[in-house]
């Protein structure tokens, strides 16, 4: 067993107030050694056209978007970027470091900002989303990774959603522990209204505060804060699926593809320390060094302090540079 296993297993433990230990659920997004892709040709992709179309429609929209942004107010663009901003934590703090690794825990009021927010980066629900990203980590990287960076950075970063998964994705997916997923009410919630969430959170609200407020245009309202702040989102969700499995270093695991990006690391919001995050899943901050370059870990702190969020999991420095010594590429980290 190694150091992040050891700790792992400790920190899967938890008191009762009789002073009982309790175990939480197991884990599913640690790596899994034993899994073997099936020997002979792979299955044929079968595209989905309508996504496909979808998605060019979307970056037309995008790029046009950009195009309208010197004609957007200033308030405008402000609220593109807090849209942007709430949005990205929807996933990062929410569906990733929240329900992906329940690497926190959060109060009813936050789970349900997070959840809102959520809807507004419109990644499918958190339900499905953090299903498949424990897929991801368990199968990283083979046939069961919903977006194996293998098959090359087109396809990990959009061209997953272009295709019917593979039959091991499906296969592992189903298997997979999520019985907390089930359990948690906000979570079934936002996935039982999912398509109403999104269309008011996504598209309606983006659009019309601006419209409302300060008499931007409506033209120019959806456009803007709307179309091309959810298209720079997904796009910066997605640099993590690829662009942080192939380019940078790999300081803690060089058996692993995925890499330490600065660029994504800023784009998404502290997601970008691609080569911590899955040697140390379980860690709130996903990066060695707390809040730098990481917005996201600064509003989980931020919550905690204002007793909204609790019991953030942390790898020990020992752990950490024991870790480095043993299997890291000698590189410089990202501190």
């Amino acid at each position: 067993m190694t150091e992040a296993e050891a700790l792992e297993k400790k920190q899967q433990q938890h008191k009762a107030s009789n002073g009982n230990v309790l175990p939480e659920a197991p884990r599913e997004d640690m790596f899994d050694h034993t899994y073997k892709e099936k020997e002979g040709p792979k299955p044929p992709s079968v595209i989905v056209w309508k996504n496909v179309f979808m998605m060019t429609l979307l970056h037309i929209g995008a790029v046009y978007g950009m195009c309208l942004v010197p004609s957007a107010s200033t308030l405008t663009l402000l609220w593109s970027l807090l849209c942007f901003v709430i949005s990205a934590l929807g996933v990062t703090a929410g569906a990733h470091r929240l329900w992906s690794h329940r690497s926190y825990k959060a109060s009813l009021p936050l789970k349900i900002f997070l959840g809102v927010a959520n809807s507004m980066a419109f990644q499918n629900d958190i339900y499905e989303w953090a299903r498949d990203h424990r897929v991801h980590h368990k199968y990283s990287e083979t046939d069961a990774d919903p977006h194996n960076a293998v098959r090359g950075f087109f396809f990990s970063h959009i061209g997953w959603l272009m295709v019917r998964k593979h039959p091991d994705v499906i296969e592992k997916g189903r298997k997979l522990e999520v019985h907390d997923l089930l359990a948690d009410k906000v979570v079934m919630f936002q996935r039982k209204y999912y398509k109403a969430s999104v269309l008011l959170m996504c598209f309606f609200v983006p659009m019309f505060v601006p419209w409302y407020l300060w008499g931007e245009s409506l033209w120019v309202a959806y456009f803007v804060p709307a179309l091309l702040r959810y298209t720079l989102v997904l796009n910066a969700t997605w640099l993590v699926n690829s662009a942080a499995h192939m380019w940078g270093n790999r300081p803690y695991d060089h058996h692993i593809n995925p890499r330490e990006n600065k660029f994504v690391a800023f784009s998404a919001l502290g997601e970008g320390f691609h080569n911590y995050h899955h040697t140390f899943p379980f860690d709130y901050a996903t990066s060695e060094f707390g809040i730098k370059w990481n917005i996201t870990t600064g509003f989980i702190d931020t919550m905690c302090f204002l007793g909204l969020a609790k019991d953030r999991k942390r790898v020990s420095h020992e752990v950490v540079a024991s870790r480095i010594q043993r299997t890291g590429d000698g590189s410089p980290r990202s501190g």
